[in-house]
């Protein structure tokens, strides 16, 4: 990479360098800038050309620069020679002023080191493009050695010379003397140019006269640079020693030889000998024939072989030659026209420029670019011109570059996309909208080409306002987000409200229609859709167009329409114009379409979001239930009855019982003590809360219990052989009489173990209370015992069962005792008075009804027995065998003949299930161990 860098820096300095002491004090740098070396031209390639500009106006120049360090080698009358030389050919040109001829900006300068005068902008000699590379630079520009000329370029550049001489033979009346390829100039644009009227020779004659053109017989002992190029000069020159214009017609043949062959001379001269070469080149001159000539083209070359004829008289003039069919190409009779454009009228011109889009794709791109987009931006000074002239500026930008674009004609269009007159200017735009949108820099576009679509939106005309929303959807993707929604949409809508025409306003709505994809979703809702309400016309066009926005931005992915939105303001909107006396049926029929697809999209999107919600209620309702009950857990029961309740468990045995969490407590009794000091009071209460929450935690949580009812069986079983096993069973048990206590309350009550079961009057909210009876369960000191007589025969038979400590309570779901085989005995018993139950009032509160042990015991009993009756009506021979097992069970197995609890009236209804033998025999074995 250094190595690139320092290469660089030295041909930069070298190229200084030189430029630097070929100009160095030449009276040109005064007003010029010089630049790069480019080229090289002039008799012998002597001059070097440079690119310049000059400093006033910054006009684009060439420089020509001769070094006299060339002629160094040279004696000094020599070098005078050589500076006449030049100097005589530079100060004629000067004179002269002709579109073919070279044209000078500023007349020859002389220093002590150079001569140096400047021209038109120069691209190369037609040597240099023909391959003389002498005198250039050691790196040769790519422009120049890669340059080819095309077929209509050599064309109409042989036609260009040819104008120039026969502008200088039948005008000024002279010879140049040296038509040769290096004093043919290429200029910026391509044209051919003559220079080098060193050697020209004037006619002496008057011009009534014929002209007469004195010629200097050719000195070998000259310098080369004082001679002029013998490879093109006419043989009379030499063997004669006369010139006349054919002799200029012969050089322009050998040109137009060399041109066709590669930059190679027909004849080539030995300058040592010029006489002998010159007897040998003019016999081969009158033996010349067509196979000589074969590299011309075909339709010009019997006009070169008469340019070389040895007789001058065969020659064709210049004018002449300008009139020849090869000179016909369309290529260059356009180019011819474009030259001669400013002595058209501005009708010649319409109708040239009419028909210049079907020649421009024949010609190359460098003609184009060069030759006439130049002449065409010209006439842009012209507004009556523009409209003709701008569709072939904007057909050759589609094919120039965006670089090429930028430089060559965007500088052009600028003050057109300011002219508003003729309205045919804005409208060419707006066709070709989408090449400015993708050729332009976004600045350029932001200031130039939108504020044009701004003002066509605004025209007074009609027709130029349907045109602009016609093509405004085309170029739309092109067009960036803030310039669309701040200017564009703006004047779109205002188009659509403010016209009178009801084709602009149909047409702004189809507009905004097709660019809704362009547009952001919340823009469009907040923005596009309350516009639509706001149009006040009704024709079925305007309605459609309203209609086919809404369908748009509903059925669009990136767009939609909220439900929110459709039924708050669509809906309502849509509903009324769907009922338009204007519509006809297939109109209808379109909106009662879209409603009906907003519809049904609004129904199941608003019928999902419900589900969604109902679904998060019930999650929601099912936690709060849950925190419900955790909370219930955690509080502390506060009412009176709670308290009463807690209290009479508390006695009745910290075991049975469950206290809540206590945490809490002891969390709080904790952030207390840390606050501060507390006094003795506060001390002994924390005291107590302590003790209360430890008794609370040590018990067992509440849990509830569901009863969940049994499907009744429909068929009665047959339980006999159940009955008379487990009341074997039952008898066989034995069962130690516990001993009265001396604090007992209660006297002794003549009952069964089932009469001391108080299901119905226990709170059903202390839920962890044994399921059963527990006979290794016994009650306090502080509870309640309940002796059973020994003398009471329990179940009226002579082995004596009974039940020493039975629990109090038990849980609603009792175990089923439809395993014992009768009720308990109930024929004889003792008269007593009747249990005081004043202490079971206090824990079961005010509003349990008081019961009697004994009819307690008689209600459950009752219950029990009913299980095994059928029911009323039943028939067939298992409600008779059913009937005669109880009476037979009745009067031998339990000894109750004539017991009141047998009578088949007071036997009620049969339970909703019948227990197994196997359960009732295992609640049994849990009731009694």
């Amino acid at each position: 990479m250094e190595s690139m860098l320092n290469k660089l820096k030295s041909t930069v300095t070298k190229v200084t360098a030189d430029v630097t002491s070929a100009v160095m004090g030449n009276p040109v740098t005064r007003e010029f800038d010089v630049g790069r070396h480019i080229a090289s031209g002039g008799n012998g390639l002597a001059w070097k050309i440079f690119n310049g500009t000059k400093k006033s106006t910054k006009q684009e120049v060439a420089v020509f620069v001769f070094d006299k360090k060339l002629i160094d080698k040279y004696q000094k009358f020599e070098k005078d020679q050589i500076i006449d030389s030049l100097k005589r050919g530079v100060q004629q040109l000067t004179r002269l002023r002709h579109p073919r001829l070279l044209t000078v900006q500023h007349p020859l300068e002389e220093s002590r080191d150079c001569l140096a005068f400047c021209t038109e902008p120069v691209f190369a000699s037609l040597a240099n493009v023909l391959g003389n590379w002498e005198n250039l630079p050691s790196s040769i520009s790519p422009d120049i050695k890669d340059y080819k000329l095309y077929d209509v370029e050599t064309k109409y550049g042989l036609l260009q010379v040819s104008e120039g001489l026969s502008f200088l033979h039948s005008s000024v009346k002279m010879v140049h003397g040296n038509v040769t390829p290096e004093n043919i100039i290429l200029n910026k644009s391509g044209a051919w140019k003559i220079m080098g009227f060193d050697f020209c020779v004037s006619s002496s004659n008057p011009s009534e006269q014929e002209p007469k053109f004195p010629c200097k017989e050719w000195d070998p002992n000259l310098p080369s640079l004082c001679l002029p190029n013998p490879e093109y000069l006419a043989p009379e020159y030499i063997l004669s020693v006369s010139c006349e214009t054919a002799s200029d017609m012969y050089s322009l043949g050998a040109v137009m030889y060399a041109v066709f062959n590669k930059g190679k001379p027909i004849f080539e001269v030995n300058k040592q000998d010029i006489y002998k070469s010159f007897s040998r080149q003019l016999d081969q001159l009158s033996r010349l024939g067509c196979s000589s000539l074969t590299s011309v083209p075909e339709e010009v070359r019997e006009h070169v072989k008469m340019l070389l004829n040895v007789t001058p008289a065969v020659r064709p003039d210049a004018d002449q030659m300008t009139k020849i069919p090869f000179f016909d190409d369309v290529g260059a009779v356009t180019l011819q026209y474009f030259d001669t454009l400013f002595q058209r009228d501005n009708l010649q011109k319409s109708q040239f420029f009419k028909g210049l889009p079907k020649v421009l794709p024949k010609l190359p791109k460098r003609v184009i670019v060069q030759r006439i987009l130049p002449c065409l931006t010209s006439e842009f000074v012209n507004p009556d011109m523009v409209p003709f002239v701008l569709p072939n500026v904007l057909l050759i930008a589609e094919e120039c570059t965006k670089e090429e674009y930028v430089k060559l004609i965007l500088p052009e269009l600028g003050p057109v996309f300011k002219q508003q007159e003729p309205i045919q200017i804005l409208l060419i735009f707006l066709q070709k909208m989408d090449l400015l949108l993708t050729k332009t820099p976004p600045d350029e576009i932001k200031n130039s080409v939108l504020p044009m679509v701004y003002r066509a939106l605004e025209a007074p005309s009609i027709q130029i306002q349907e045109l602009c929303l016609n093509i405004i959807p085309t170029f739309a993707n092109l067009i960036d987000y803030p310039s669309m929604k701040n200017a564009l949409i703006p004047r779109i809508k205002n188009a659509c409200l403010q016209t009178s025409s009801l084709a602009v306003r149909v047409n702004s709505l189809v507009c905004l229609g097709k660019i809704l994809e362009y547009l952001d979703k919340w823009f469009v809702l907040d923005d596009i859709l309350p516009f639509l309400q706001q149009i006040p016309s009704k024709e079925p066009a305007v309605l459609m167009g309203i209609l086919g926005i809404y369908k748009c931005t509903f059925t669009h992915k990136k767009l939609g329409i909220t439900k929110e939105q459709l039924a708050g303001k669509v809906l309502p909107h849509l509903i009324p114009l769907s009922i338009e006396n204007n519509l006809n049926l297939n109109q209808f029929s379109s909106f009662i379409a879209v409603i009906k697809e907003m519809l049904s999209r609004l129904e199941s999107e608003h019928k999902t979001k419900l589900e969604q919600l109902h679904i998060m209620q019930e999650q929601q309702r099912s936690l709060d239930i849950g925190n419900q009950m955790s909370a219930s857990e955690e509080t502390k029961v506060a009412h009176a009855g709670s308290q009463q309740i807690d209290k009479a468990f508390n006695n009745i045995g910290a075991d049975l019982l469950t206290g809540g969490d206590s945490e809490s407590k002891e969390d709080g009794l904790q952030n207390k003590q840390k606050r501060g000091s507390l006094t003795l009071e506060e001390k002994q209460k924390l005291a107590k809360e302590q003790e209360q929450a430890q008794k609370l935690k040590s018990q067992q949580p509440l849990k509830p219990q569901v009863h969940t009812p049994i499907a009744p069986v429909k068929q009665t079983k047959d339980l006999t052989d159940t009955l008379m096993e487990n009341m074997s069973s039952l008898t066989s048990l034995s069962v130690p009489t516990p001993k009265l206590s001396a604090s007992s309350t209660f006297p002794s009550v003549p009952s069964t173990g089932l009469s001391m079961m108080f299901s119905t009057p226990i709170d059903n909210t202390k839920k962890n209370l044994t399921n059963g009876l527990n006979a290794n369960m016994g009650f306090q000191s502080s509870g309640f015992n309940m002796p059973v007589n020994p003398n009471q025969n329990f179940f009226g038979g002579t082995s004596t069962a009974g039940v020493g400590t039975m629990p109090l309570g038990a849980p609603p779901t009792l175990p089923n005792f439809s395993s014992l085989g009768g009720p308990p005995a109930a024929g004889k018993q003792t008269q007593q008075r009747p249990t005081d139950m004043s202490a079971l009032n206090n824990l079961f509160g005010p509003q349990k009804p008081k019961v009697s042990m004994n009819q307690l015991s008689q209600q459950k009993t009752s219950q029990w027995l009913s299980q095994f009756v059928p029911p009323q009506g039943a028939s067939g021979v298992g409600s008779a065998a059913m009937g005669a097992q109880v009476n037979v069970m009745g009067q031998s197995a339990f000894g109750m003949q004539g017991n009141p609890f047998f009578n088949p009236q007071n036997f009620a209804q049969p339970p909703t299930t019948m227990t197994s033998s196997s359960s009732a025999s295992n609640d049994l074995k849990d009731l009694f161990g």
